[in-house]
């Protein structure tokens, strides 16, 4: 109890320091001895300090009794997620959800004294994009790339284009084979609403288990709790708010993002993207990449759109490229890291 009321407490002072006033509801009617038992029940820990890994997030799940899924972790925290509304509709669960991802962000910040920012590049696409689908390895064989050239992959922490991500850094280090091997695995339930299809990623993990210290990073969130998170990320960062989350992938990714076929979702992104690196909301624009000529210039004609804004002035500093070629992705981003060093 002593626990959660210091944390509870520190978050206030942070956020009325902020904000230099005073909380409108005094500190001892907020946390009332009822709200701090509330604190204690909830199914996810509001002290929490670390990111998640695929084991905290599906602790009690057991690939081959599918069932179990119902009572892992994740699931139990996304019921009550539902149960109480996606907006909180009562103050102790939005204290107990603002705790929760207060400790999110202290572990993100920690996860980033420990591997430089520079190195964080992020891989945006559709969440339906299925396993069988030939952009899922494309993503893979770029994501595992990429990772063995020492950058960090991010991405939404869902399925689809982001799923392949992780796997792509997960696989850093093996053989084309083995990957072709583990994409074969996975292609027996090619869309996350099949059945298997989280059983088979456990089973990818046990026959090739991470080498080395390459390490991803997934930014999930509860509002879309339907879709599992992807297990390949080493490290999770998952979130209630969504607001926060969606931000926070464009943000973080420092070293620039790549751009897969997508839908609303990833228009969104890209915009949002574009707002931040046209007003240099945080010192510097990184290099927008899209991956796939024909989809960005003909199904979704959006990247000849940006270069017709570019072009008008109505958008600056945009670091715009269009390419299928790896080595060109490649080249971009190390350009750009390049210019960021000490």
């Amino acid at each position: 109890m002593k626990k959660i009321y210091l944390a509870a407490l520190t978050l206030l002072v942070a956020v009325t320091s902020c904000n230099q006033q005073k909380p409108t509801t005094p500190t001892n009617e907020l946390f009332t001895e009822q709200a701090l038992e509330y604190l204690e029940t909830v199914p996810y820990d509001v002290n929490r300090t670390s990111l998640y890994s695929a084991a905290d997030l599906y602790a009690g799940y057991d690939p081959t009794k599918p069932e179990t899924f119902e009572t892992c972790y994740d699931t139990k925290v996304y019921q009550h997620y539902i149960e109480k509304g996606k907006q909180a509709q009562d103050v102790e669960e939005s204290l107990a959800r603002t705790l929760h991802d207060h400790g999110i962000h202290v572990a993100l910040d920690e996860f980033f004294r420990q591997h430089d920012p520079r190195l964080c590049v992020g891989i945006m696409g559709g969440h339906a994009l299925l396993r069988t689908d030939p952009m899922y390895k494309k993503v893979v064989l770029l994501s595992k790339r990429l990772t063995e050239q020492g950058f960090i992959m991010l991405s939404g922490g869902g399925p689809g284009a982001m799923e392949a991500t992780h796997l792509g850094a997960w696989m850093a280090g093996r053989t084309e084979e083995e990957v072709n091997d583990a994409v074969e695995m996975l292609a027996k339930a090619p869309s996350f609403k099949d059945e298997g299809w989280l059983a088979s990623s456990f089973e990818v993990m046990k026959k090739y288990p991470l080498e080395g210290d390459y390490v991803s990073l997934g930014i999930p969130t509860y509002l879309y709790g339907h879709e599992p998170s992807a297990p390949f990320a080493t490290h999770i960062a998952k979130f209630f708010e969504n607001s926060i989350r969606e931000d926070l992938i464009l943000t973080v990714a420092f070293g620039g993002i790549i751009y897969t076929p997508g839908s609303a979702g990833t228009m969104q992104e890209i915009f949002q993207d574009a707002v931040q690196n046209h007003y240099l909301s945080f010192g510097y624009s990184s290099p927008m990449i899209f991956l796939g000529t024909d989809f960005w210039t003909k199904e979704m004609p959006v990247y000849p759109f940006l270069q017709e804004l570019v072009e008008k002035g109505k958008y600056k500093n945009l670091q715009l490229s269009l390419t299928d070629n790896f080595d060109e992705i490649e080249g971009e981003l190390k350009k750009f890291r390049d210019t960021k060093k000490d």
